[in-house]
């Protein structure tokens, strides 16, 4: 069966959403937000960097990334350090803490799914595999529509 351009589109996006939702449910800690959780796993993955490039990772405006970097920081989660060459940046990097947050949820999340796709035929398995490098040329694309 071949789907439409515009079934395909909202079924797959109803299949995200309802997965995004299975995977928020494996949350170990409730003390960050998503969004703070989403900078922390950013800065844990792409290393240290400025508070405008994390914004820019993350795709909200500086002010917003500004305030969640001063929350993530009062709760131990995040160091910022002097930038190395412009004094009036600074380096966002993750503390033990914040390290420790983002392995947690990332192992409850990954031992959930990792049942589920024990479930799954070879077959099923490797469809998927194939599909992740297609989602992230979703997710990474220009959104300049």
């Amino acid at each position: 069966m071949t789907l439409s351009d515009r079934t395909l589109s909202g079924e797959l996006s109803m299949a995200v959403v309802r997965l995004a939702r299975r995977l928020r449910g494996r949350r170990v800690s409730k003390v960050v937000s998503l969004t703070q959780l989403s900078a922390l796993y950013t800065l844990h993955h792409e290393g240290p960097m400025t508070p405008g490039a994390l914004a820019l990772a993350e795709r909200v405006q500086p002010p917003s990334m500004t305030r969640v970097i001063a929350s993530l920081s009062d709760l131990g989660m995040v160091k910022r350090e002097p930038h190395p060459t412009d004094g009036r940046q600074a380096i966002v990097t993750l503390s033990d803490k914040g390290i420790d947050v983002v392995n947690a949820e990332r192992d409850a999340r990954e031992e959930w799914l990792s049942a589920r796709l024990d479930e799954l035929s070879p077959d099923e398995r490797a469809t998927l595999a194939a599909v992740v490098p297609i989602v992230n040329k979703i997710i990474n694309g220009s959104d300049d529509r």
